[in-house]
């Protein structure tokens, strides 16, 4: 049998975004053209440098498979964003009922006539964009799938801490605005008070004054009713 006779591949070129110092995933979709049980295995010339999940398995008849492949974070891109890395698709028919676990290295063995279907797949890197504002550290053997959960918890945890810091500053904002008005109707409040008790004053003052000065109005007409009179009198004794 020749190669992908048993496993139909897509795409059949692995694509990853490229940006140092951050992860990278890519997906490829296995699926079973025949009516028998397809054992398959997954291999790389850098497995240090990538995480395939799942990395072997079992297809039953006419089912369908997706592998998800990670690669670690690199510190610096290869010239020309050239990638020598390769991969390998091995499929092999296996025993009806067969499963993950009964998955054996012996199984691809070419050895003793047994038909292997092999299937090469290269590797491309994109340049990704836009760049993420967030690089991701990642050490060289680490499992992807943990780093990928960590760095999406500190985004979460990130997102949760700019969202409350920017209520409390909009609470902030809200509560000093609030004083300030609180302030400026206090002041304007004294400041009618003061006018008020001010104005009673002189109304008071004005009271007193009119009073002063009605009071000071009959004593003046009685000193000139008097002065008539004596001078009236003067005359009458004089003749």
């Amino acid at each position: 049998m020749s190669g992908r006779d048993l496993l139909e591949i897509e795409p059949t070129e692995l694509k990853f975004p490229f940006e140092l110092k951050k992860q990278s995933s890519c997906s490829m979709q296995l699926t079973n053209k025949t009516d028998d049980y397809v054992a398959f295995k997954v291999k790389t010339t850098n497995p240090k440098k990538y995480c395939v999940r799942p990395n072997a398995g079992v297809l039953l008849p006419r089912s369908i498979c997706d592998v998800t492949v990670t690669m670690q974070a690199q510190k610096e891109a290869p010239p020309e964003m050239e990638c020598k890395d390769k991969f390998l698709l091995q499929s092999v028919v296996a025993p009806p009922g067969s499963t993950a676990k009964d998955i054996t290295s012996e199984m691809f063995d070419k050895e003793g006539g047994k038909v292997v279907d092999e299937f090469k797949l290269r590797v491309i890197y994109v340049p990704a964009s836009p760049p993420s504002p967030v690089p991701e550290e990642s050490e060289e053997g680490s499992s992807p799938r943990a780093s990928s959960t960590e760095n999406g918890g500190q985004l979460q945890g990130t997102s949760l801490f700019d969202a409350v810091s920017r209520s409390l500053d909009e609470q902030k904002e809200k509560s000093s605005e609030a004083s300030s008005l609180i302030s400026k109707l206090t002041e304007e409040k004294n400041s009618y008070i003061q006018q008020s008790q001010k104005l009673r004053q002189e109304i008071e003052l004005v009271r007193k004054q009119v009073s002063r000065n009605q009071a000071g109005g009959y004593s003046f007409m009685f000193v000139v009713l008097v002065g008539l009179i004596c001078v009236l009198v003067g005359y009458l004794v004089k003749r």
